[in-house]
């Protein structure tokens, strides 16, 4: 089995600290590095000594409500310096896929927020804010908590006249200080039940944003860090690069045990102080698979698992037994009594 085979049956060990065997970090930002504004816990201290000892961070976000100023300069806030260039957002990714398909100077109806106007304009492109303004597309990108309703009247107008329609991203949920709130995928969900169309869209996991991603960092090793399943574990395996899953985020336990294969990481660990170690190795054991001081197995459609140890080896081991039962699919499997052992 080669290891990127393996990769998808079970998490991959590292005897060398992420932070040396690759030469970027592309981070996710919501759930990752901070919720509601506010850092996460460890996440200063861990970047910073990432950053100290040579490895290149990027902060890659679908979100494309701020430009990369203004999330660099939070960023700088919480104690991650960061200048405009190491942010990446989907709204960057959005503006130059449509910037390759009209000309410059295009009229482009705006859905969202000062991140996409910007993002529009360093392409060449003219937002406006009226479908009566002549778009040639519109871009549709988080608008926030307080995007009025009759933005999305103005995007289906334009859509009814045949004018091509782009989302950043299609992510349904985005953290916040108060809980999971509706993301641009909901928003996005509203014009699509409306007119019947489809957008196309830029954001992860989709091949625009990584090779936004790649266009703007240069990487040669890069690591995808992220909270999310279905967007950020999804792009670094359609990218064909290696992913970290942190649990700080919209990720549990069990969603990240029903895992389908596009949606396994190579590693995972409970914050972000797993890009400074090593990843311990699971391996073939008892019947089951073994990490730490842990075994995992499958009996009867029920995850077990025996022993002691940390909780993340104790994670780590239940995934391989998991995955390696599902296969190609995603398992569907009672792990109450196993996780309950690993207090998650």
């Amino acid at each position: 089995m080669s290891e990127q085979q393996q990769s998808t049956t079970r998490p991959r060990g590292s005897t060398t600290p992420l932070n040396e065997a690759y030469d970027t970090a592309l981070l996710d930002l919501d759930g990752v590095v901070y919720t509601g504004g506010e850092a996460i816990a460890h996440a200063v201290d861990a970047l910073g000594t990432a950053r100290d000892a040579g490895m290149r961070l990027a902060y890659v976000t679908n979100n494309a409500l701020r430009p990369p100023d203004a999330v660099a300069a939070h960023l700088t806030e919480l104690g991650v310096p960061a200048d405009a260039a190491d942010v990446i957002t989907s709204a960057q990714a959005v503006a130059r896929l449509i910037a390759e398909q009209v000309p410059e100077g295009s009229k482009v109806l705006v859905i969202g927020g000062e991140g996409l106007r910007v993002a529009l304009r360093e392409r060449g492109l003219e937002p406006v804010e009226s479908a009566d303004d002549g778009p040639v597309a519109v871009a549709q990108g988080y608008g926030g908590p307080d995007l009025a309703w009759g933005r999305f009247a103005e995007a289906g107008y334009a859509i009814a006249r045949g004018v091509p329609w782009f989302a950043s991203n299609t992510d349904l949920t985005i953290p916040s200080a108060r809980g999971i709130a509706p993301g641009n995928g909901a928003a996005v969900e509203v014009v699509r039940i409306a007119t019947g169309a489809e957008p196309r869209v830029a954001g992860k996991p989709l091949p625009p944003m990584h090779r936004e991603t790649i266009l703007r960092t240069g990487a040669k090793r890069p690591l995808v860090v992220g909270d999310r399943l279905d967007t950020d574990i999804e792009g670094a395996f359609n990218g064909g690069v290696d992913s970290l899953l942190v649990l700080t985020g919209v990720t549990d336990a069990a969603r990240l045990l029903a895992a389908e294969p596009a949606h396994r990481p190579t590693y995972v660990d409970a914050d972000l102080r797993g890009l400074l170690t090593g990843q311990p190795e699971v391996a073939e054991a008892d019947g089951g698979f073994g990490c730490g001081g842990w075994t995992a197995s499958v009996r009867g459609g029920e995850l077990a698992l025996a022993g002691d140890g940390g909780a993340m080896d104790g994670l780590r081991a239940l995934c391989a037994a998991a995955w390696t039962h599902a296969g190609d699919g995603a398992a569907e499997l009672d792990a109450g009594k196993a996780l309950a052992k690993l207090a998650l």
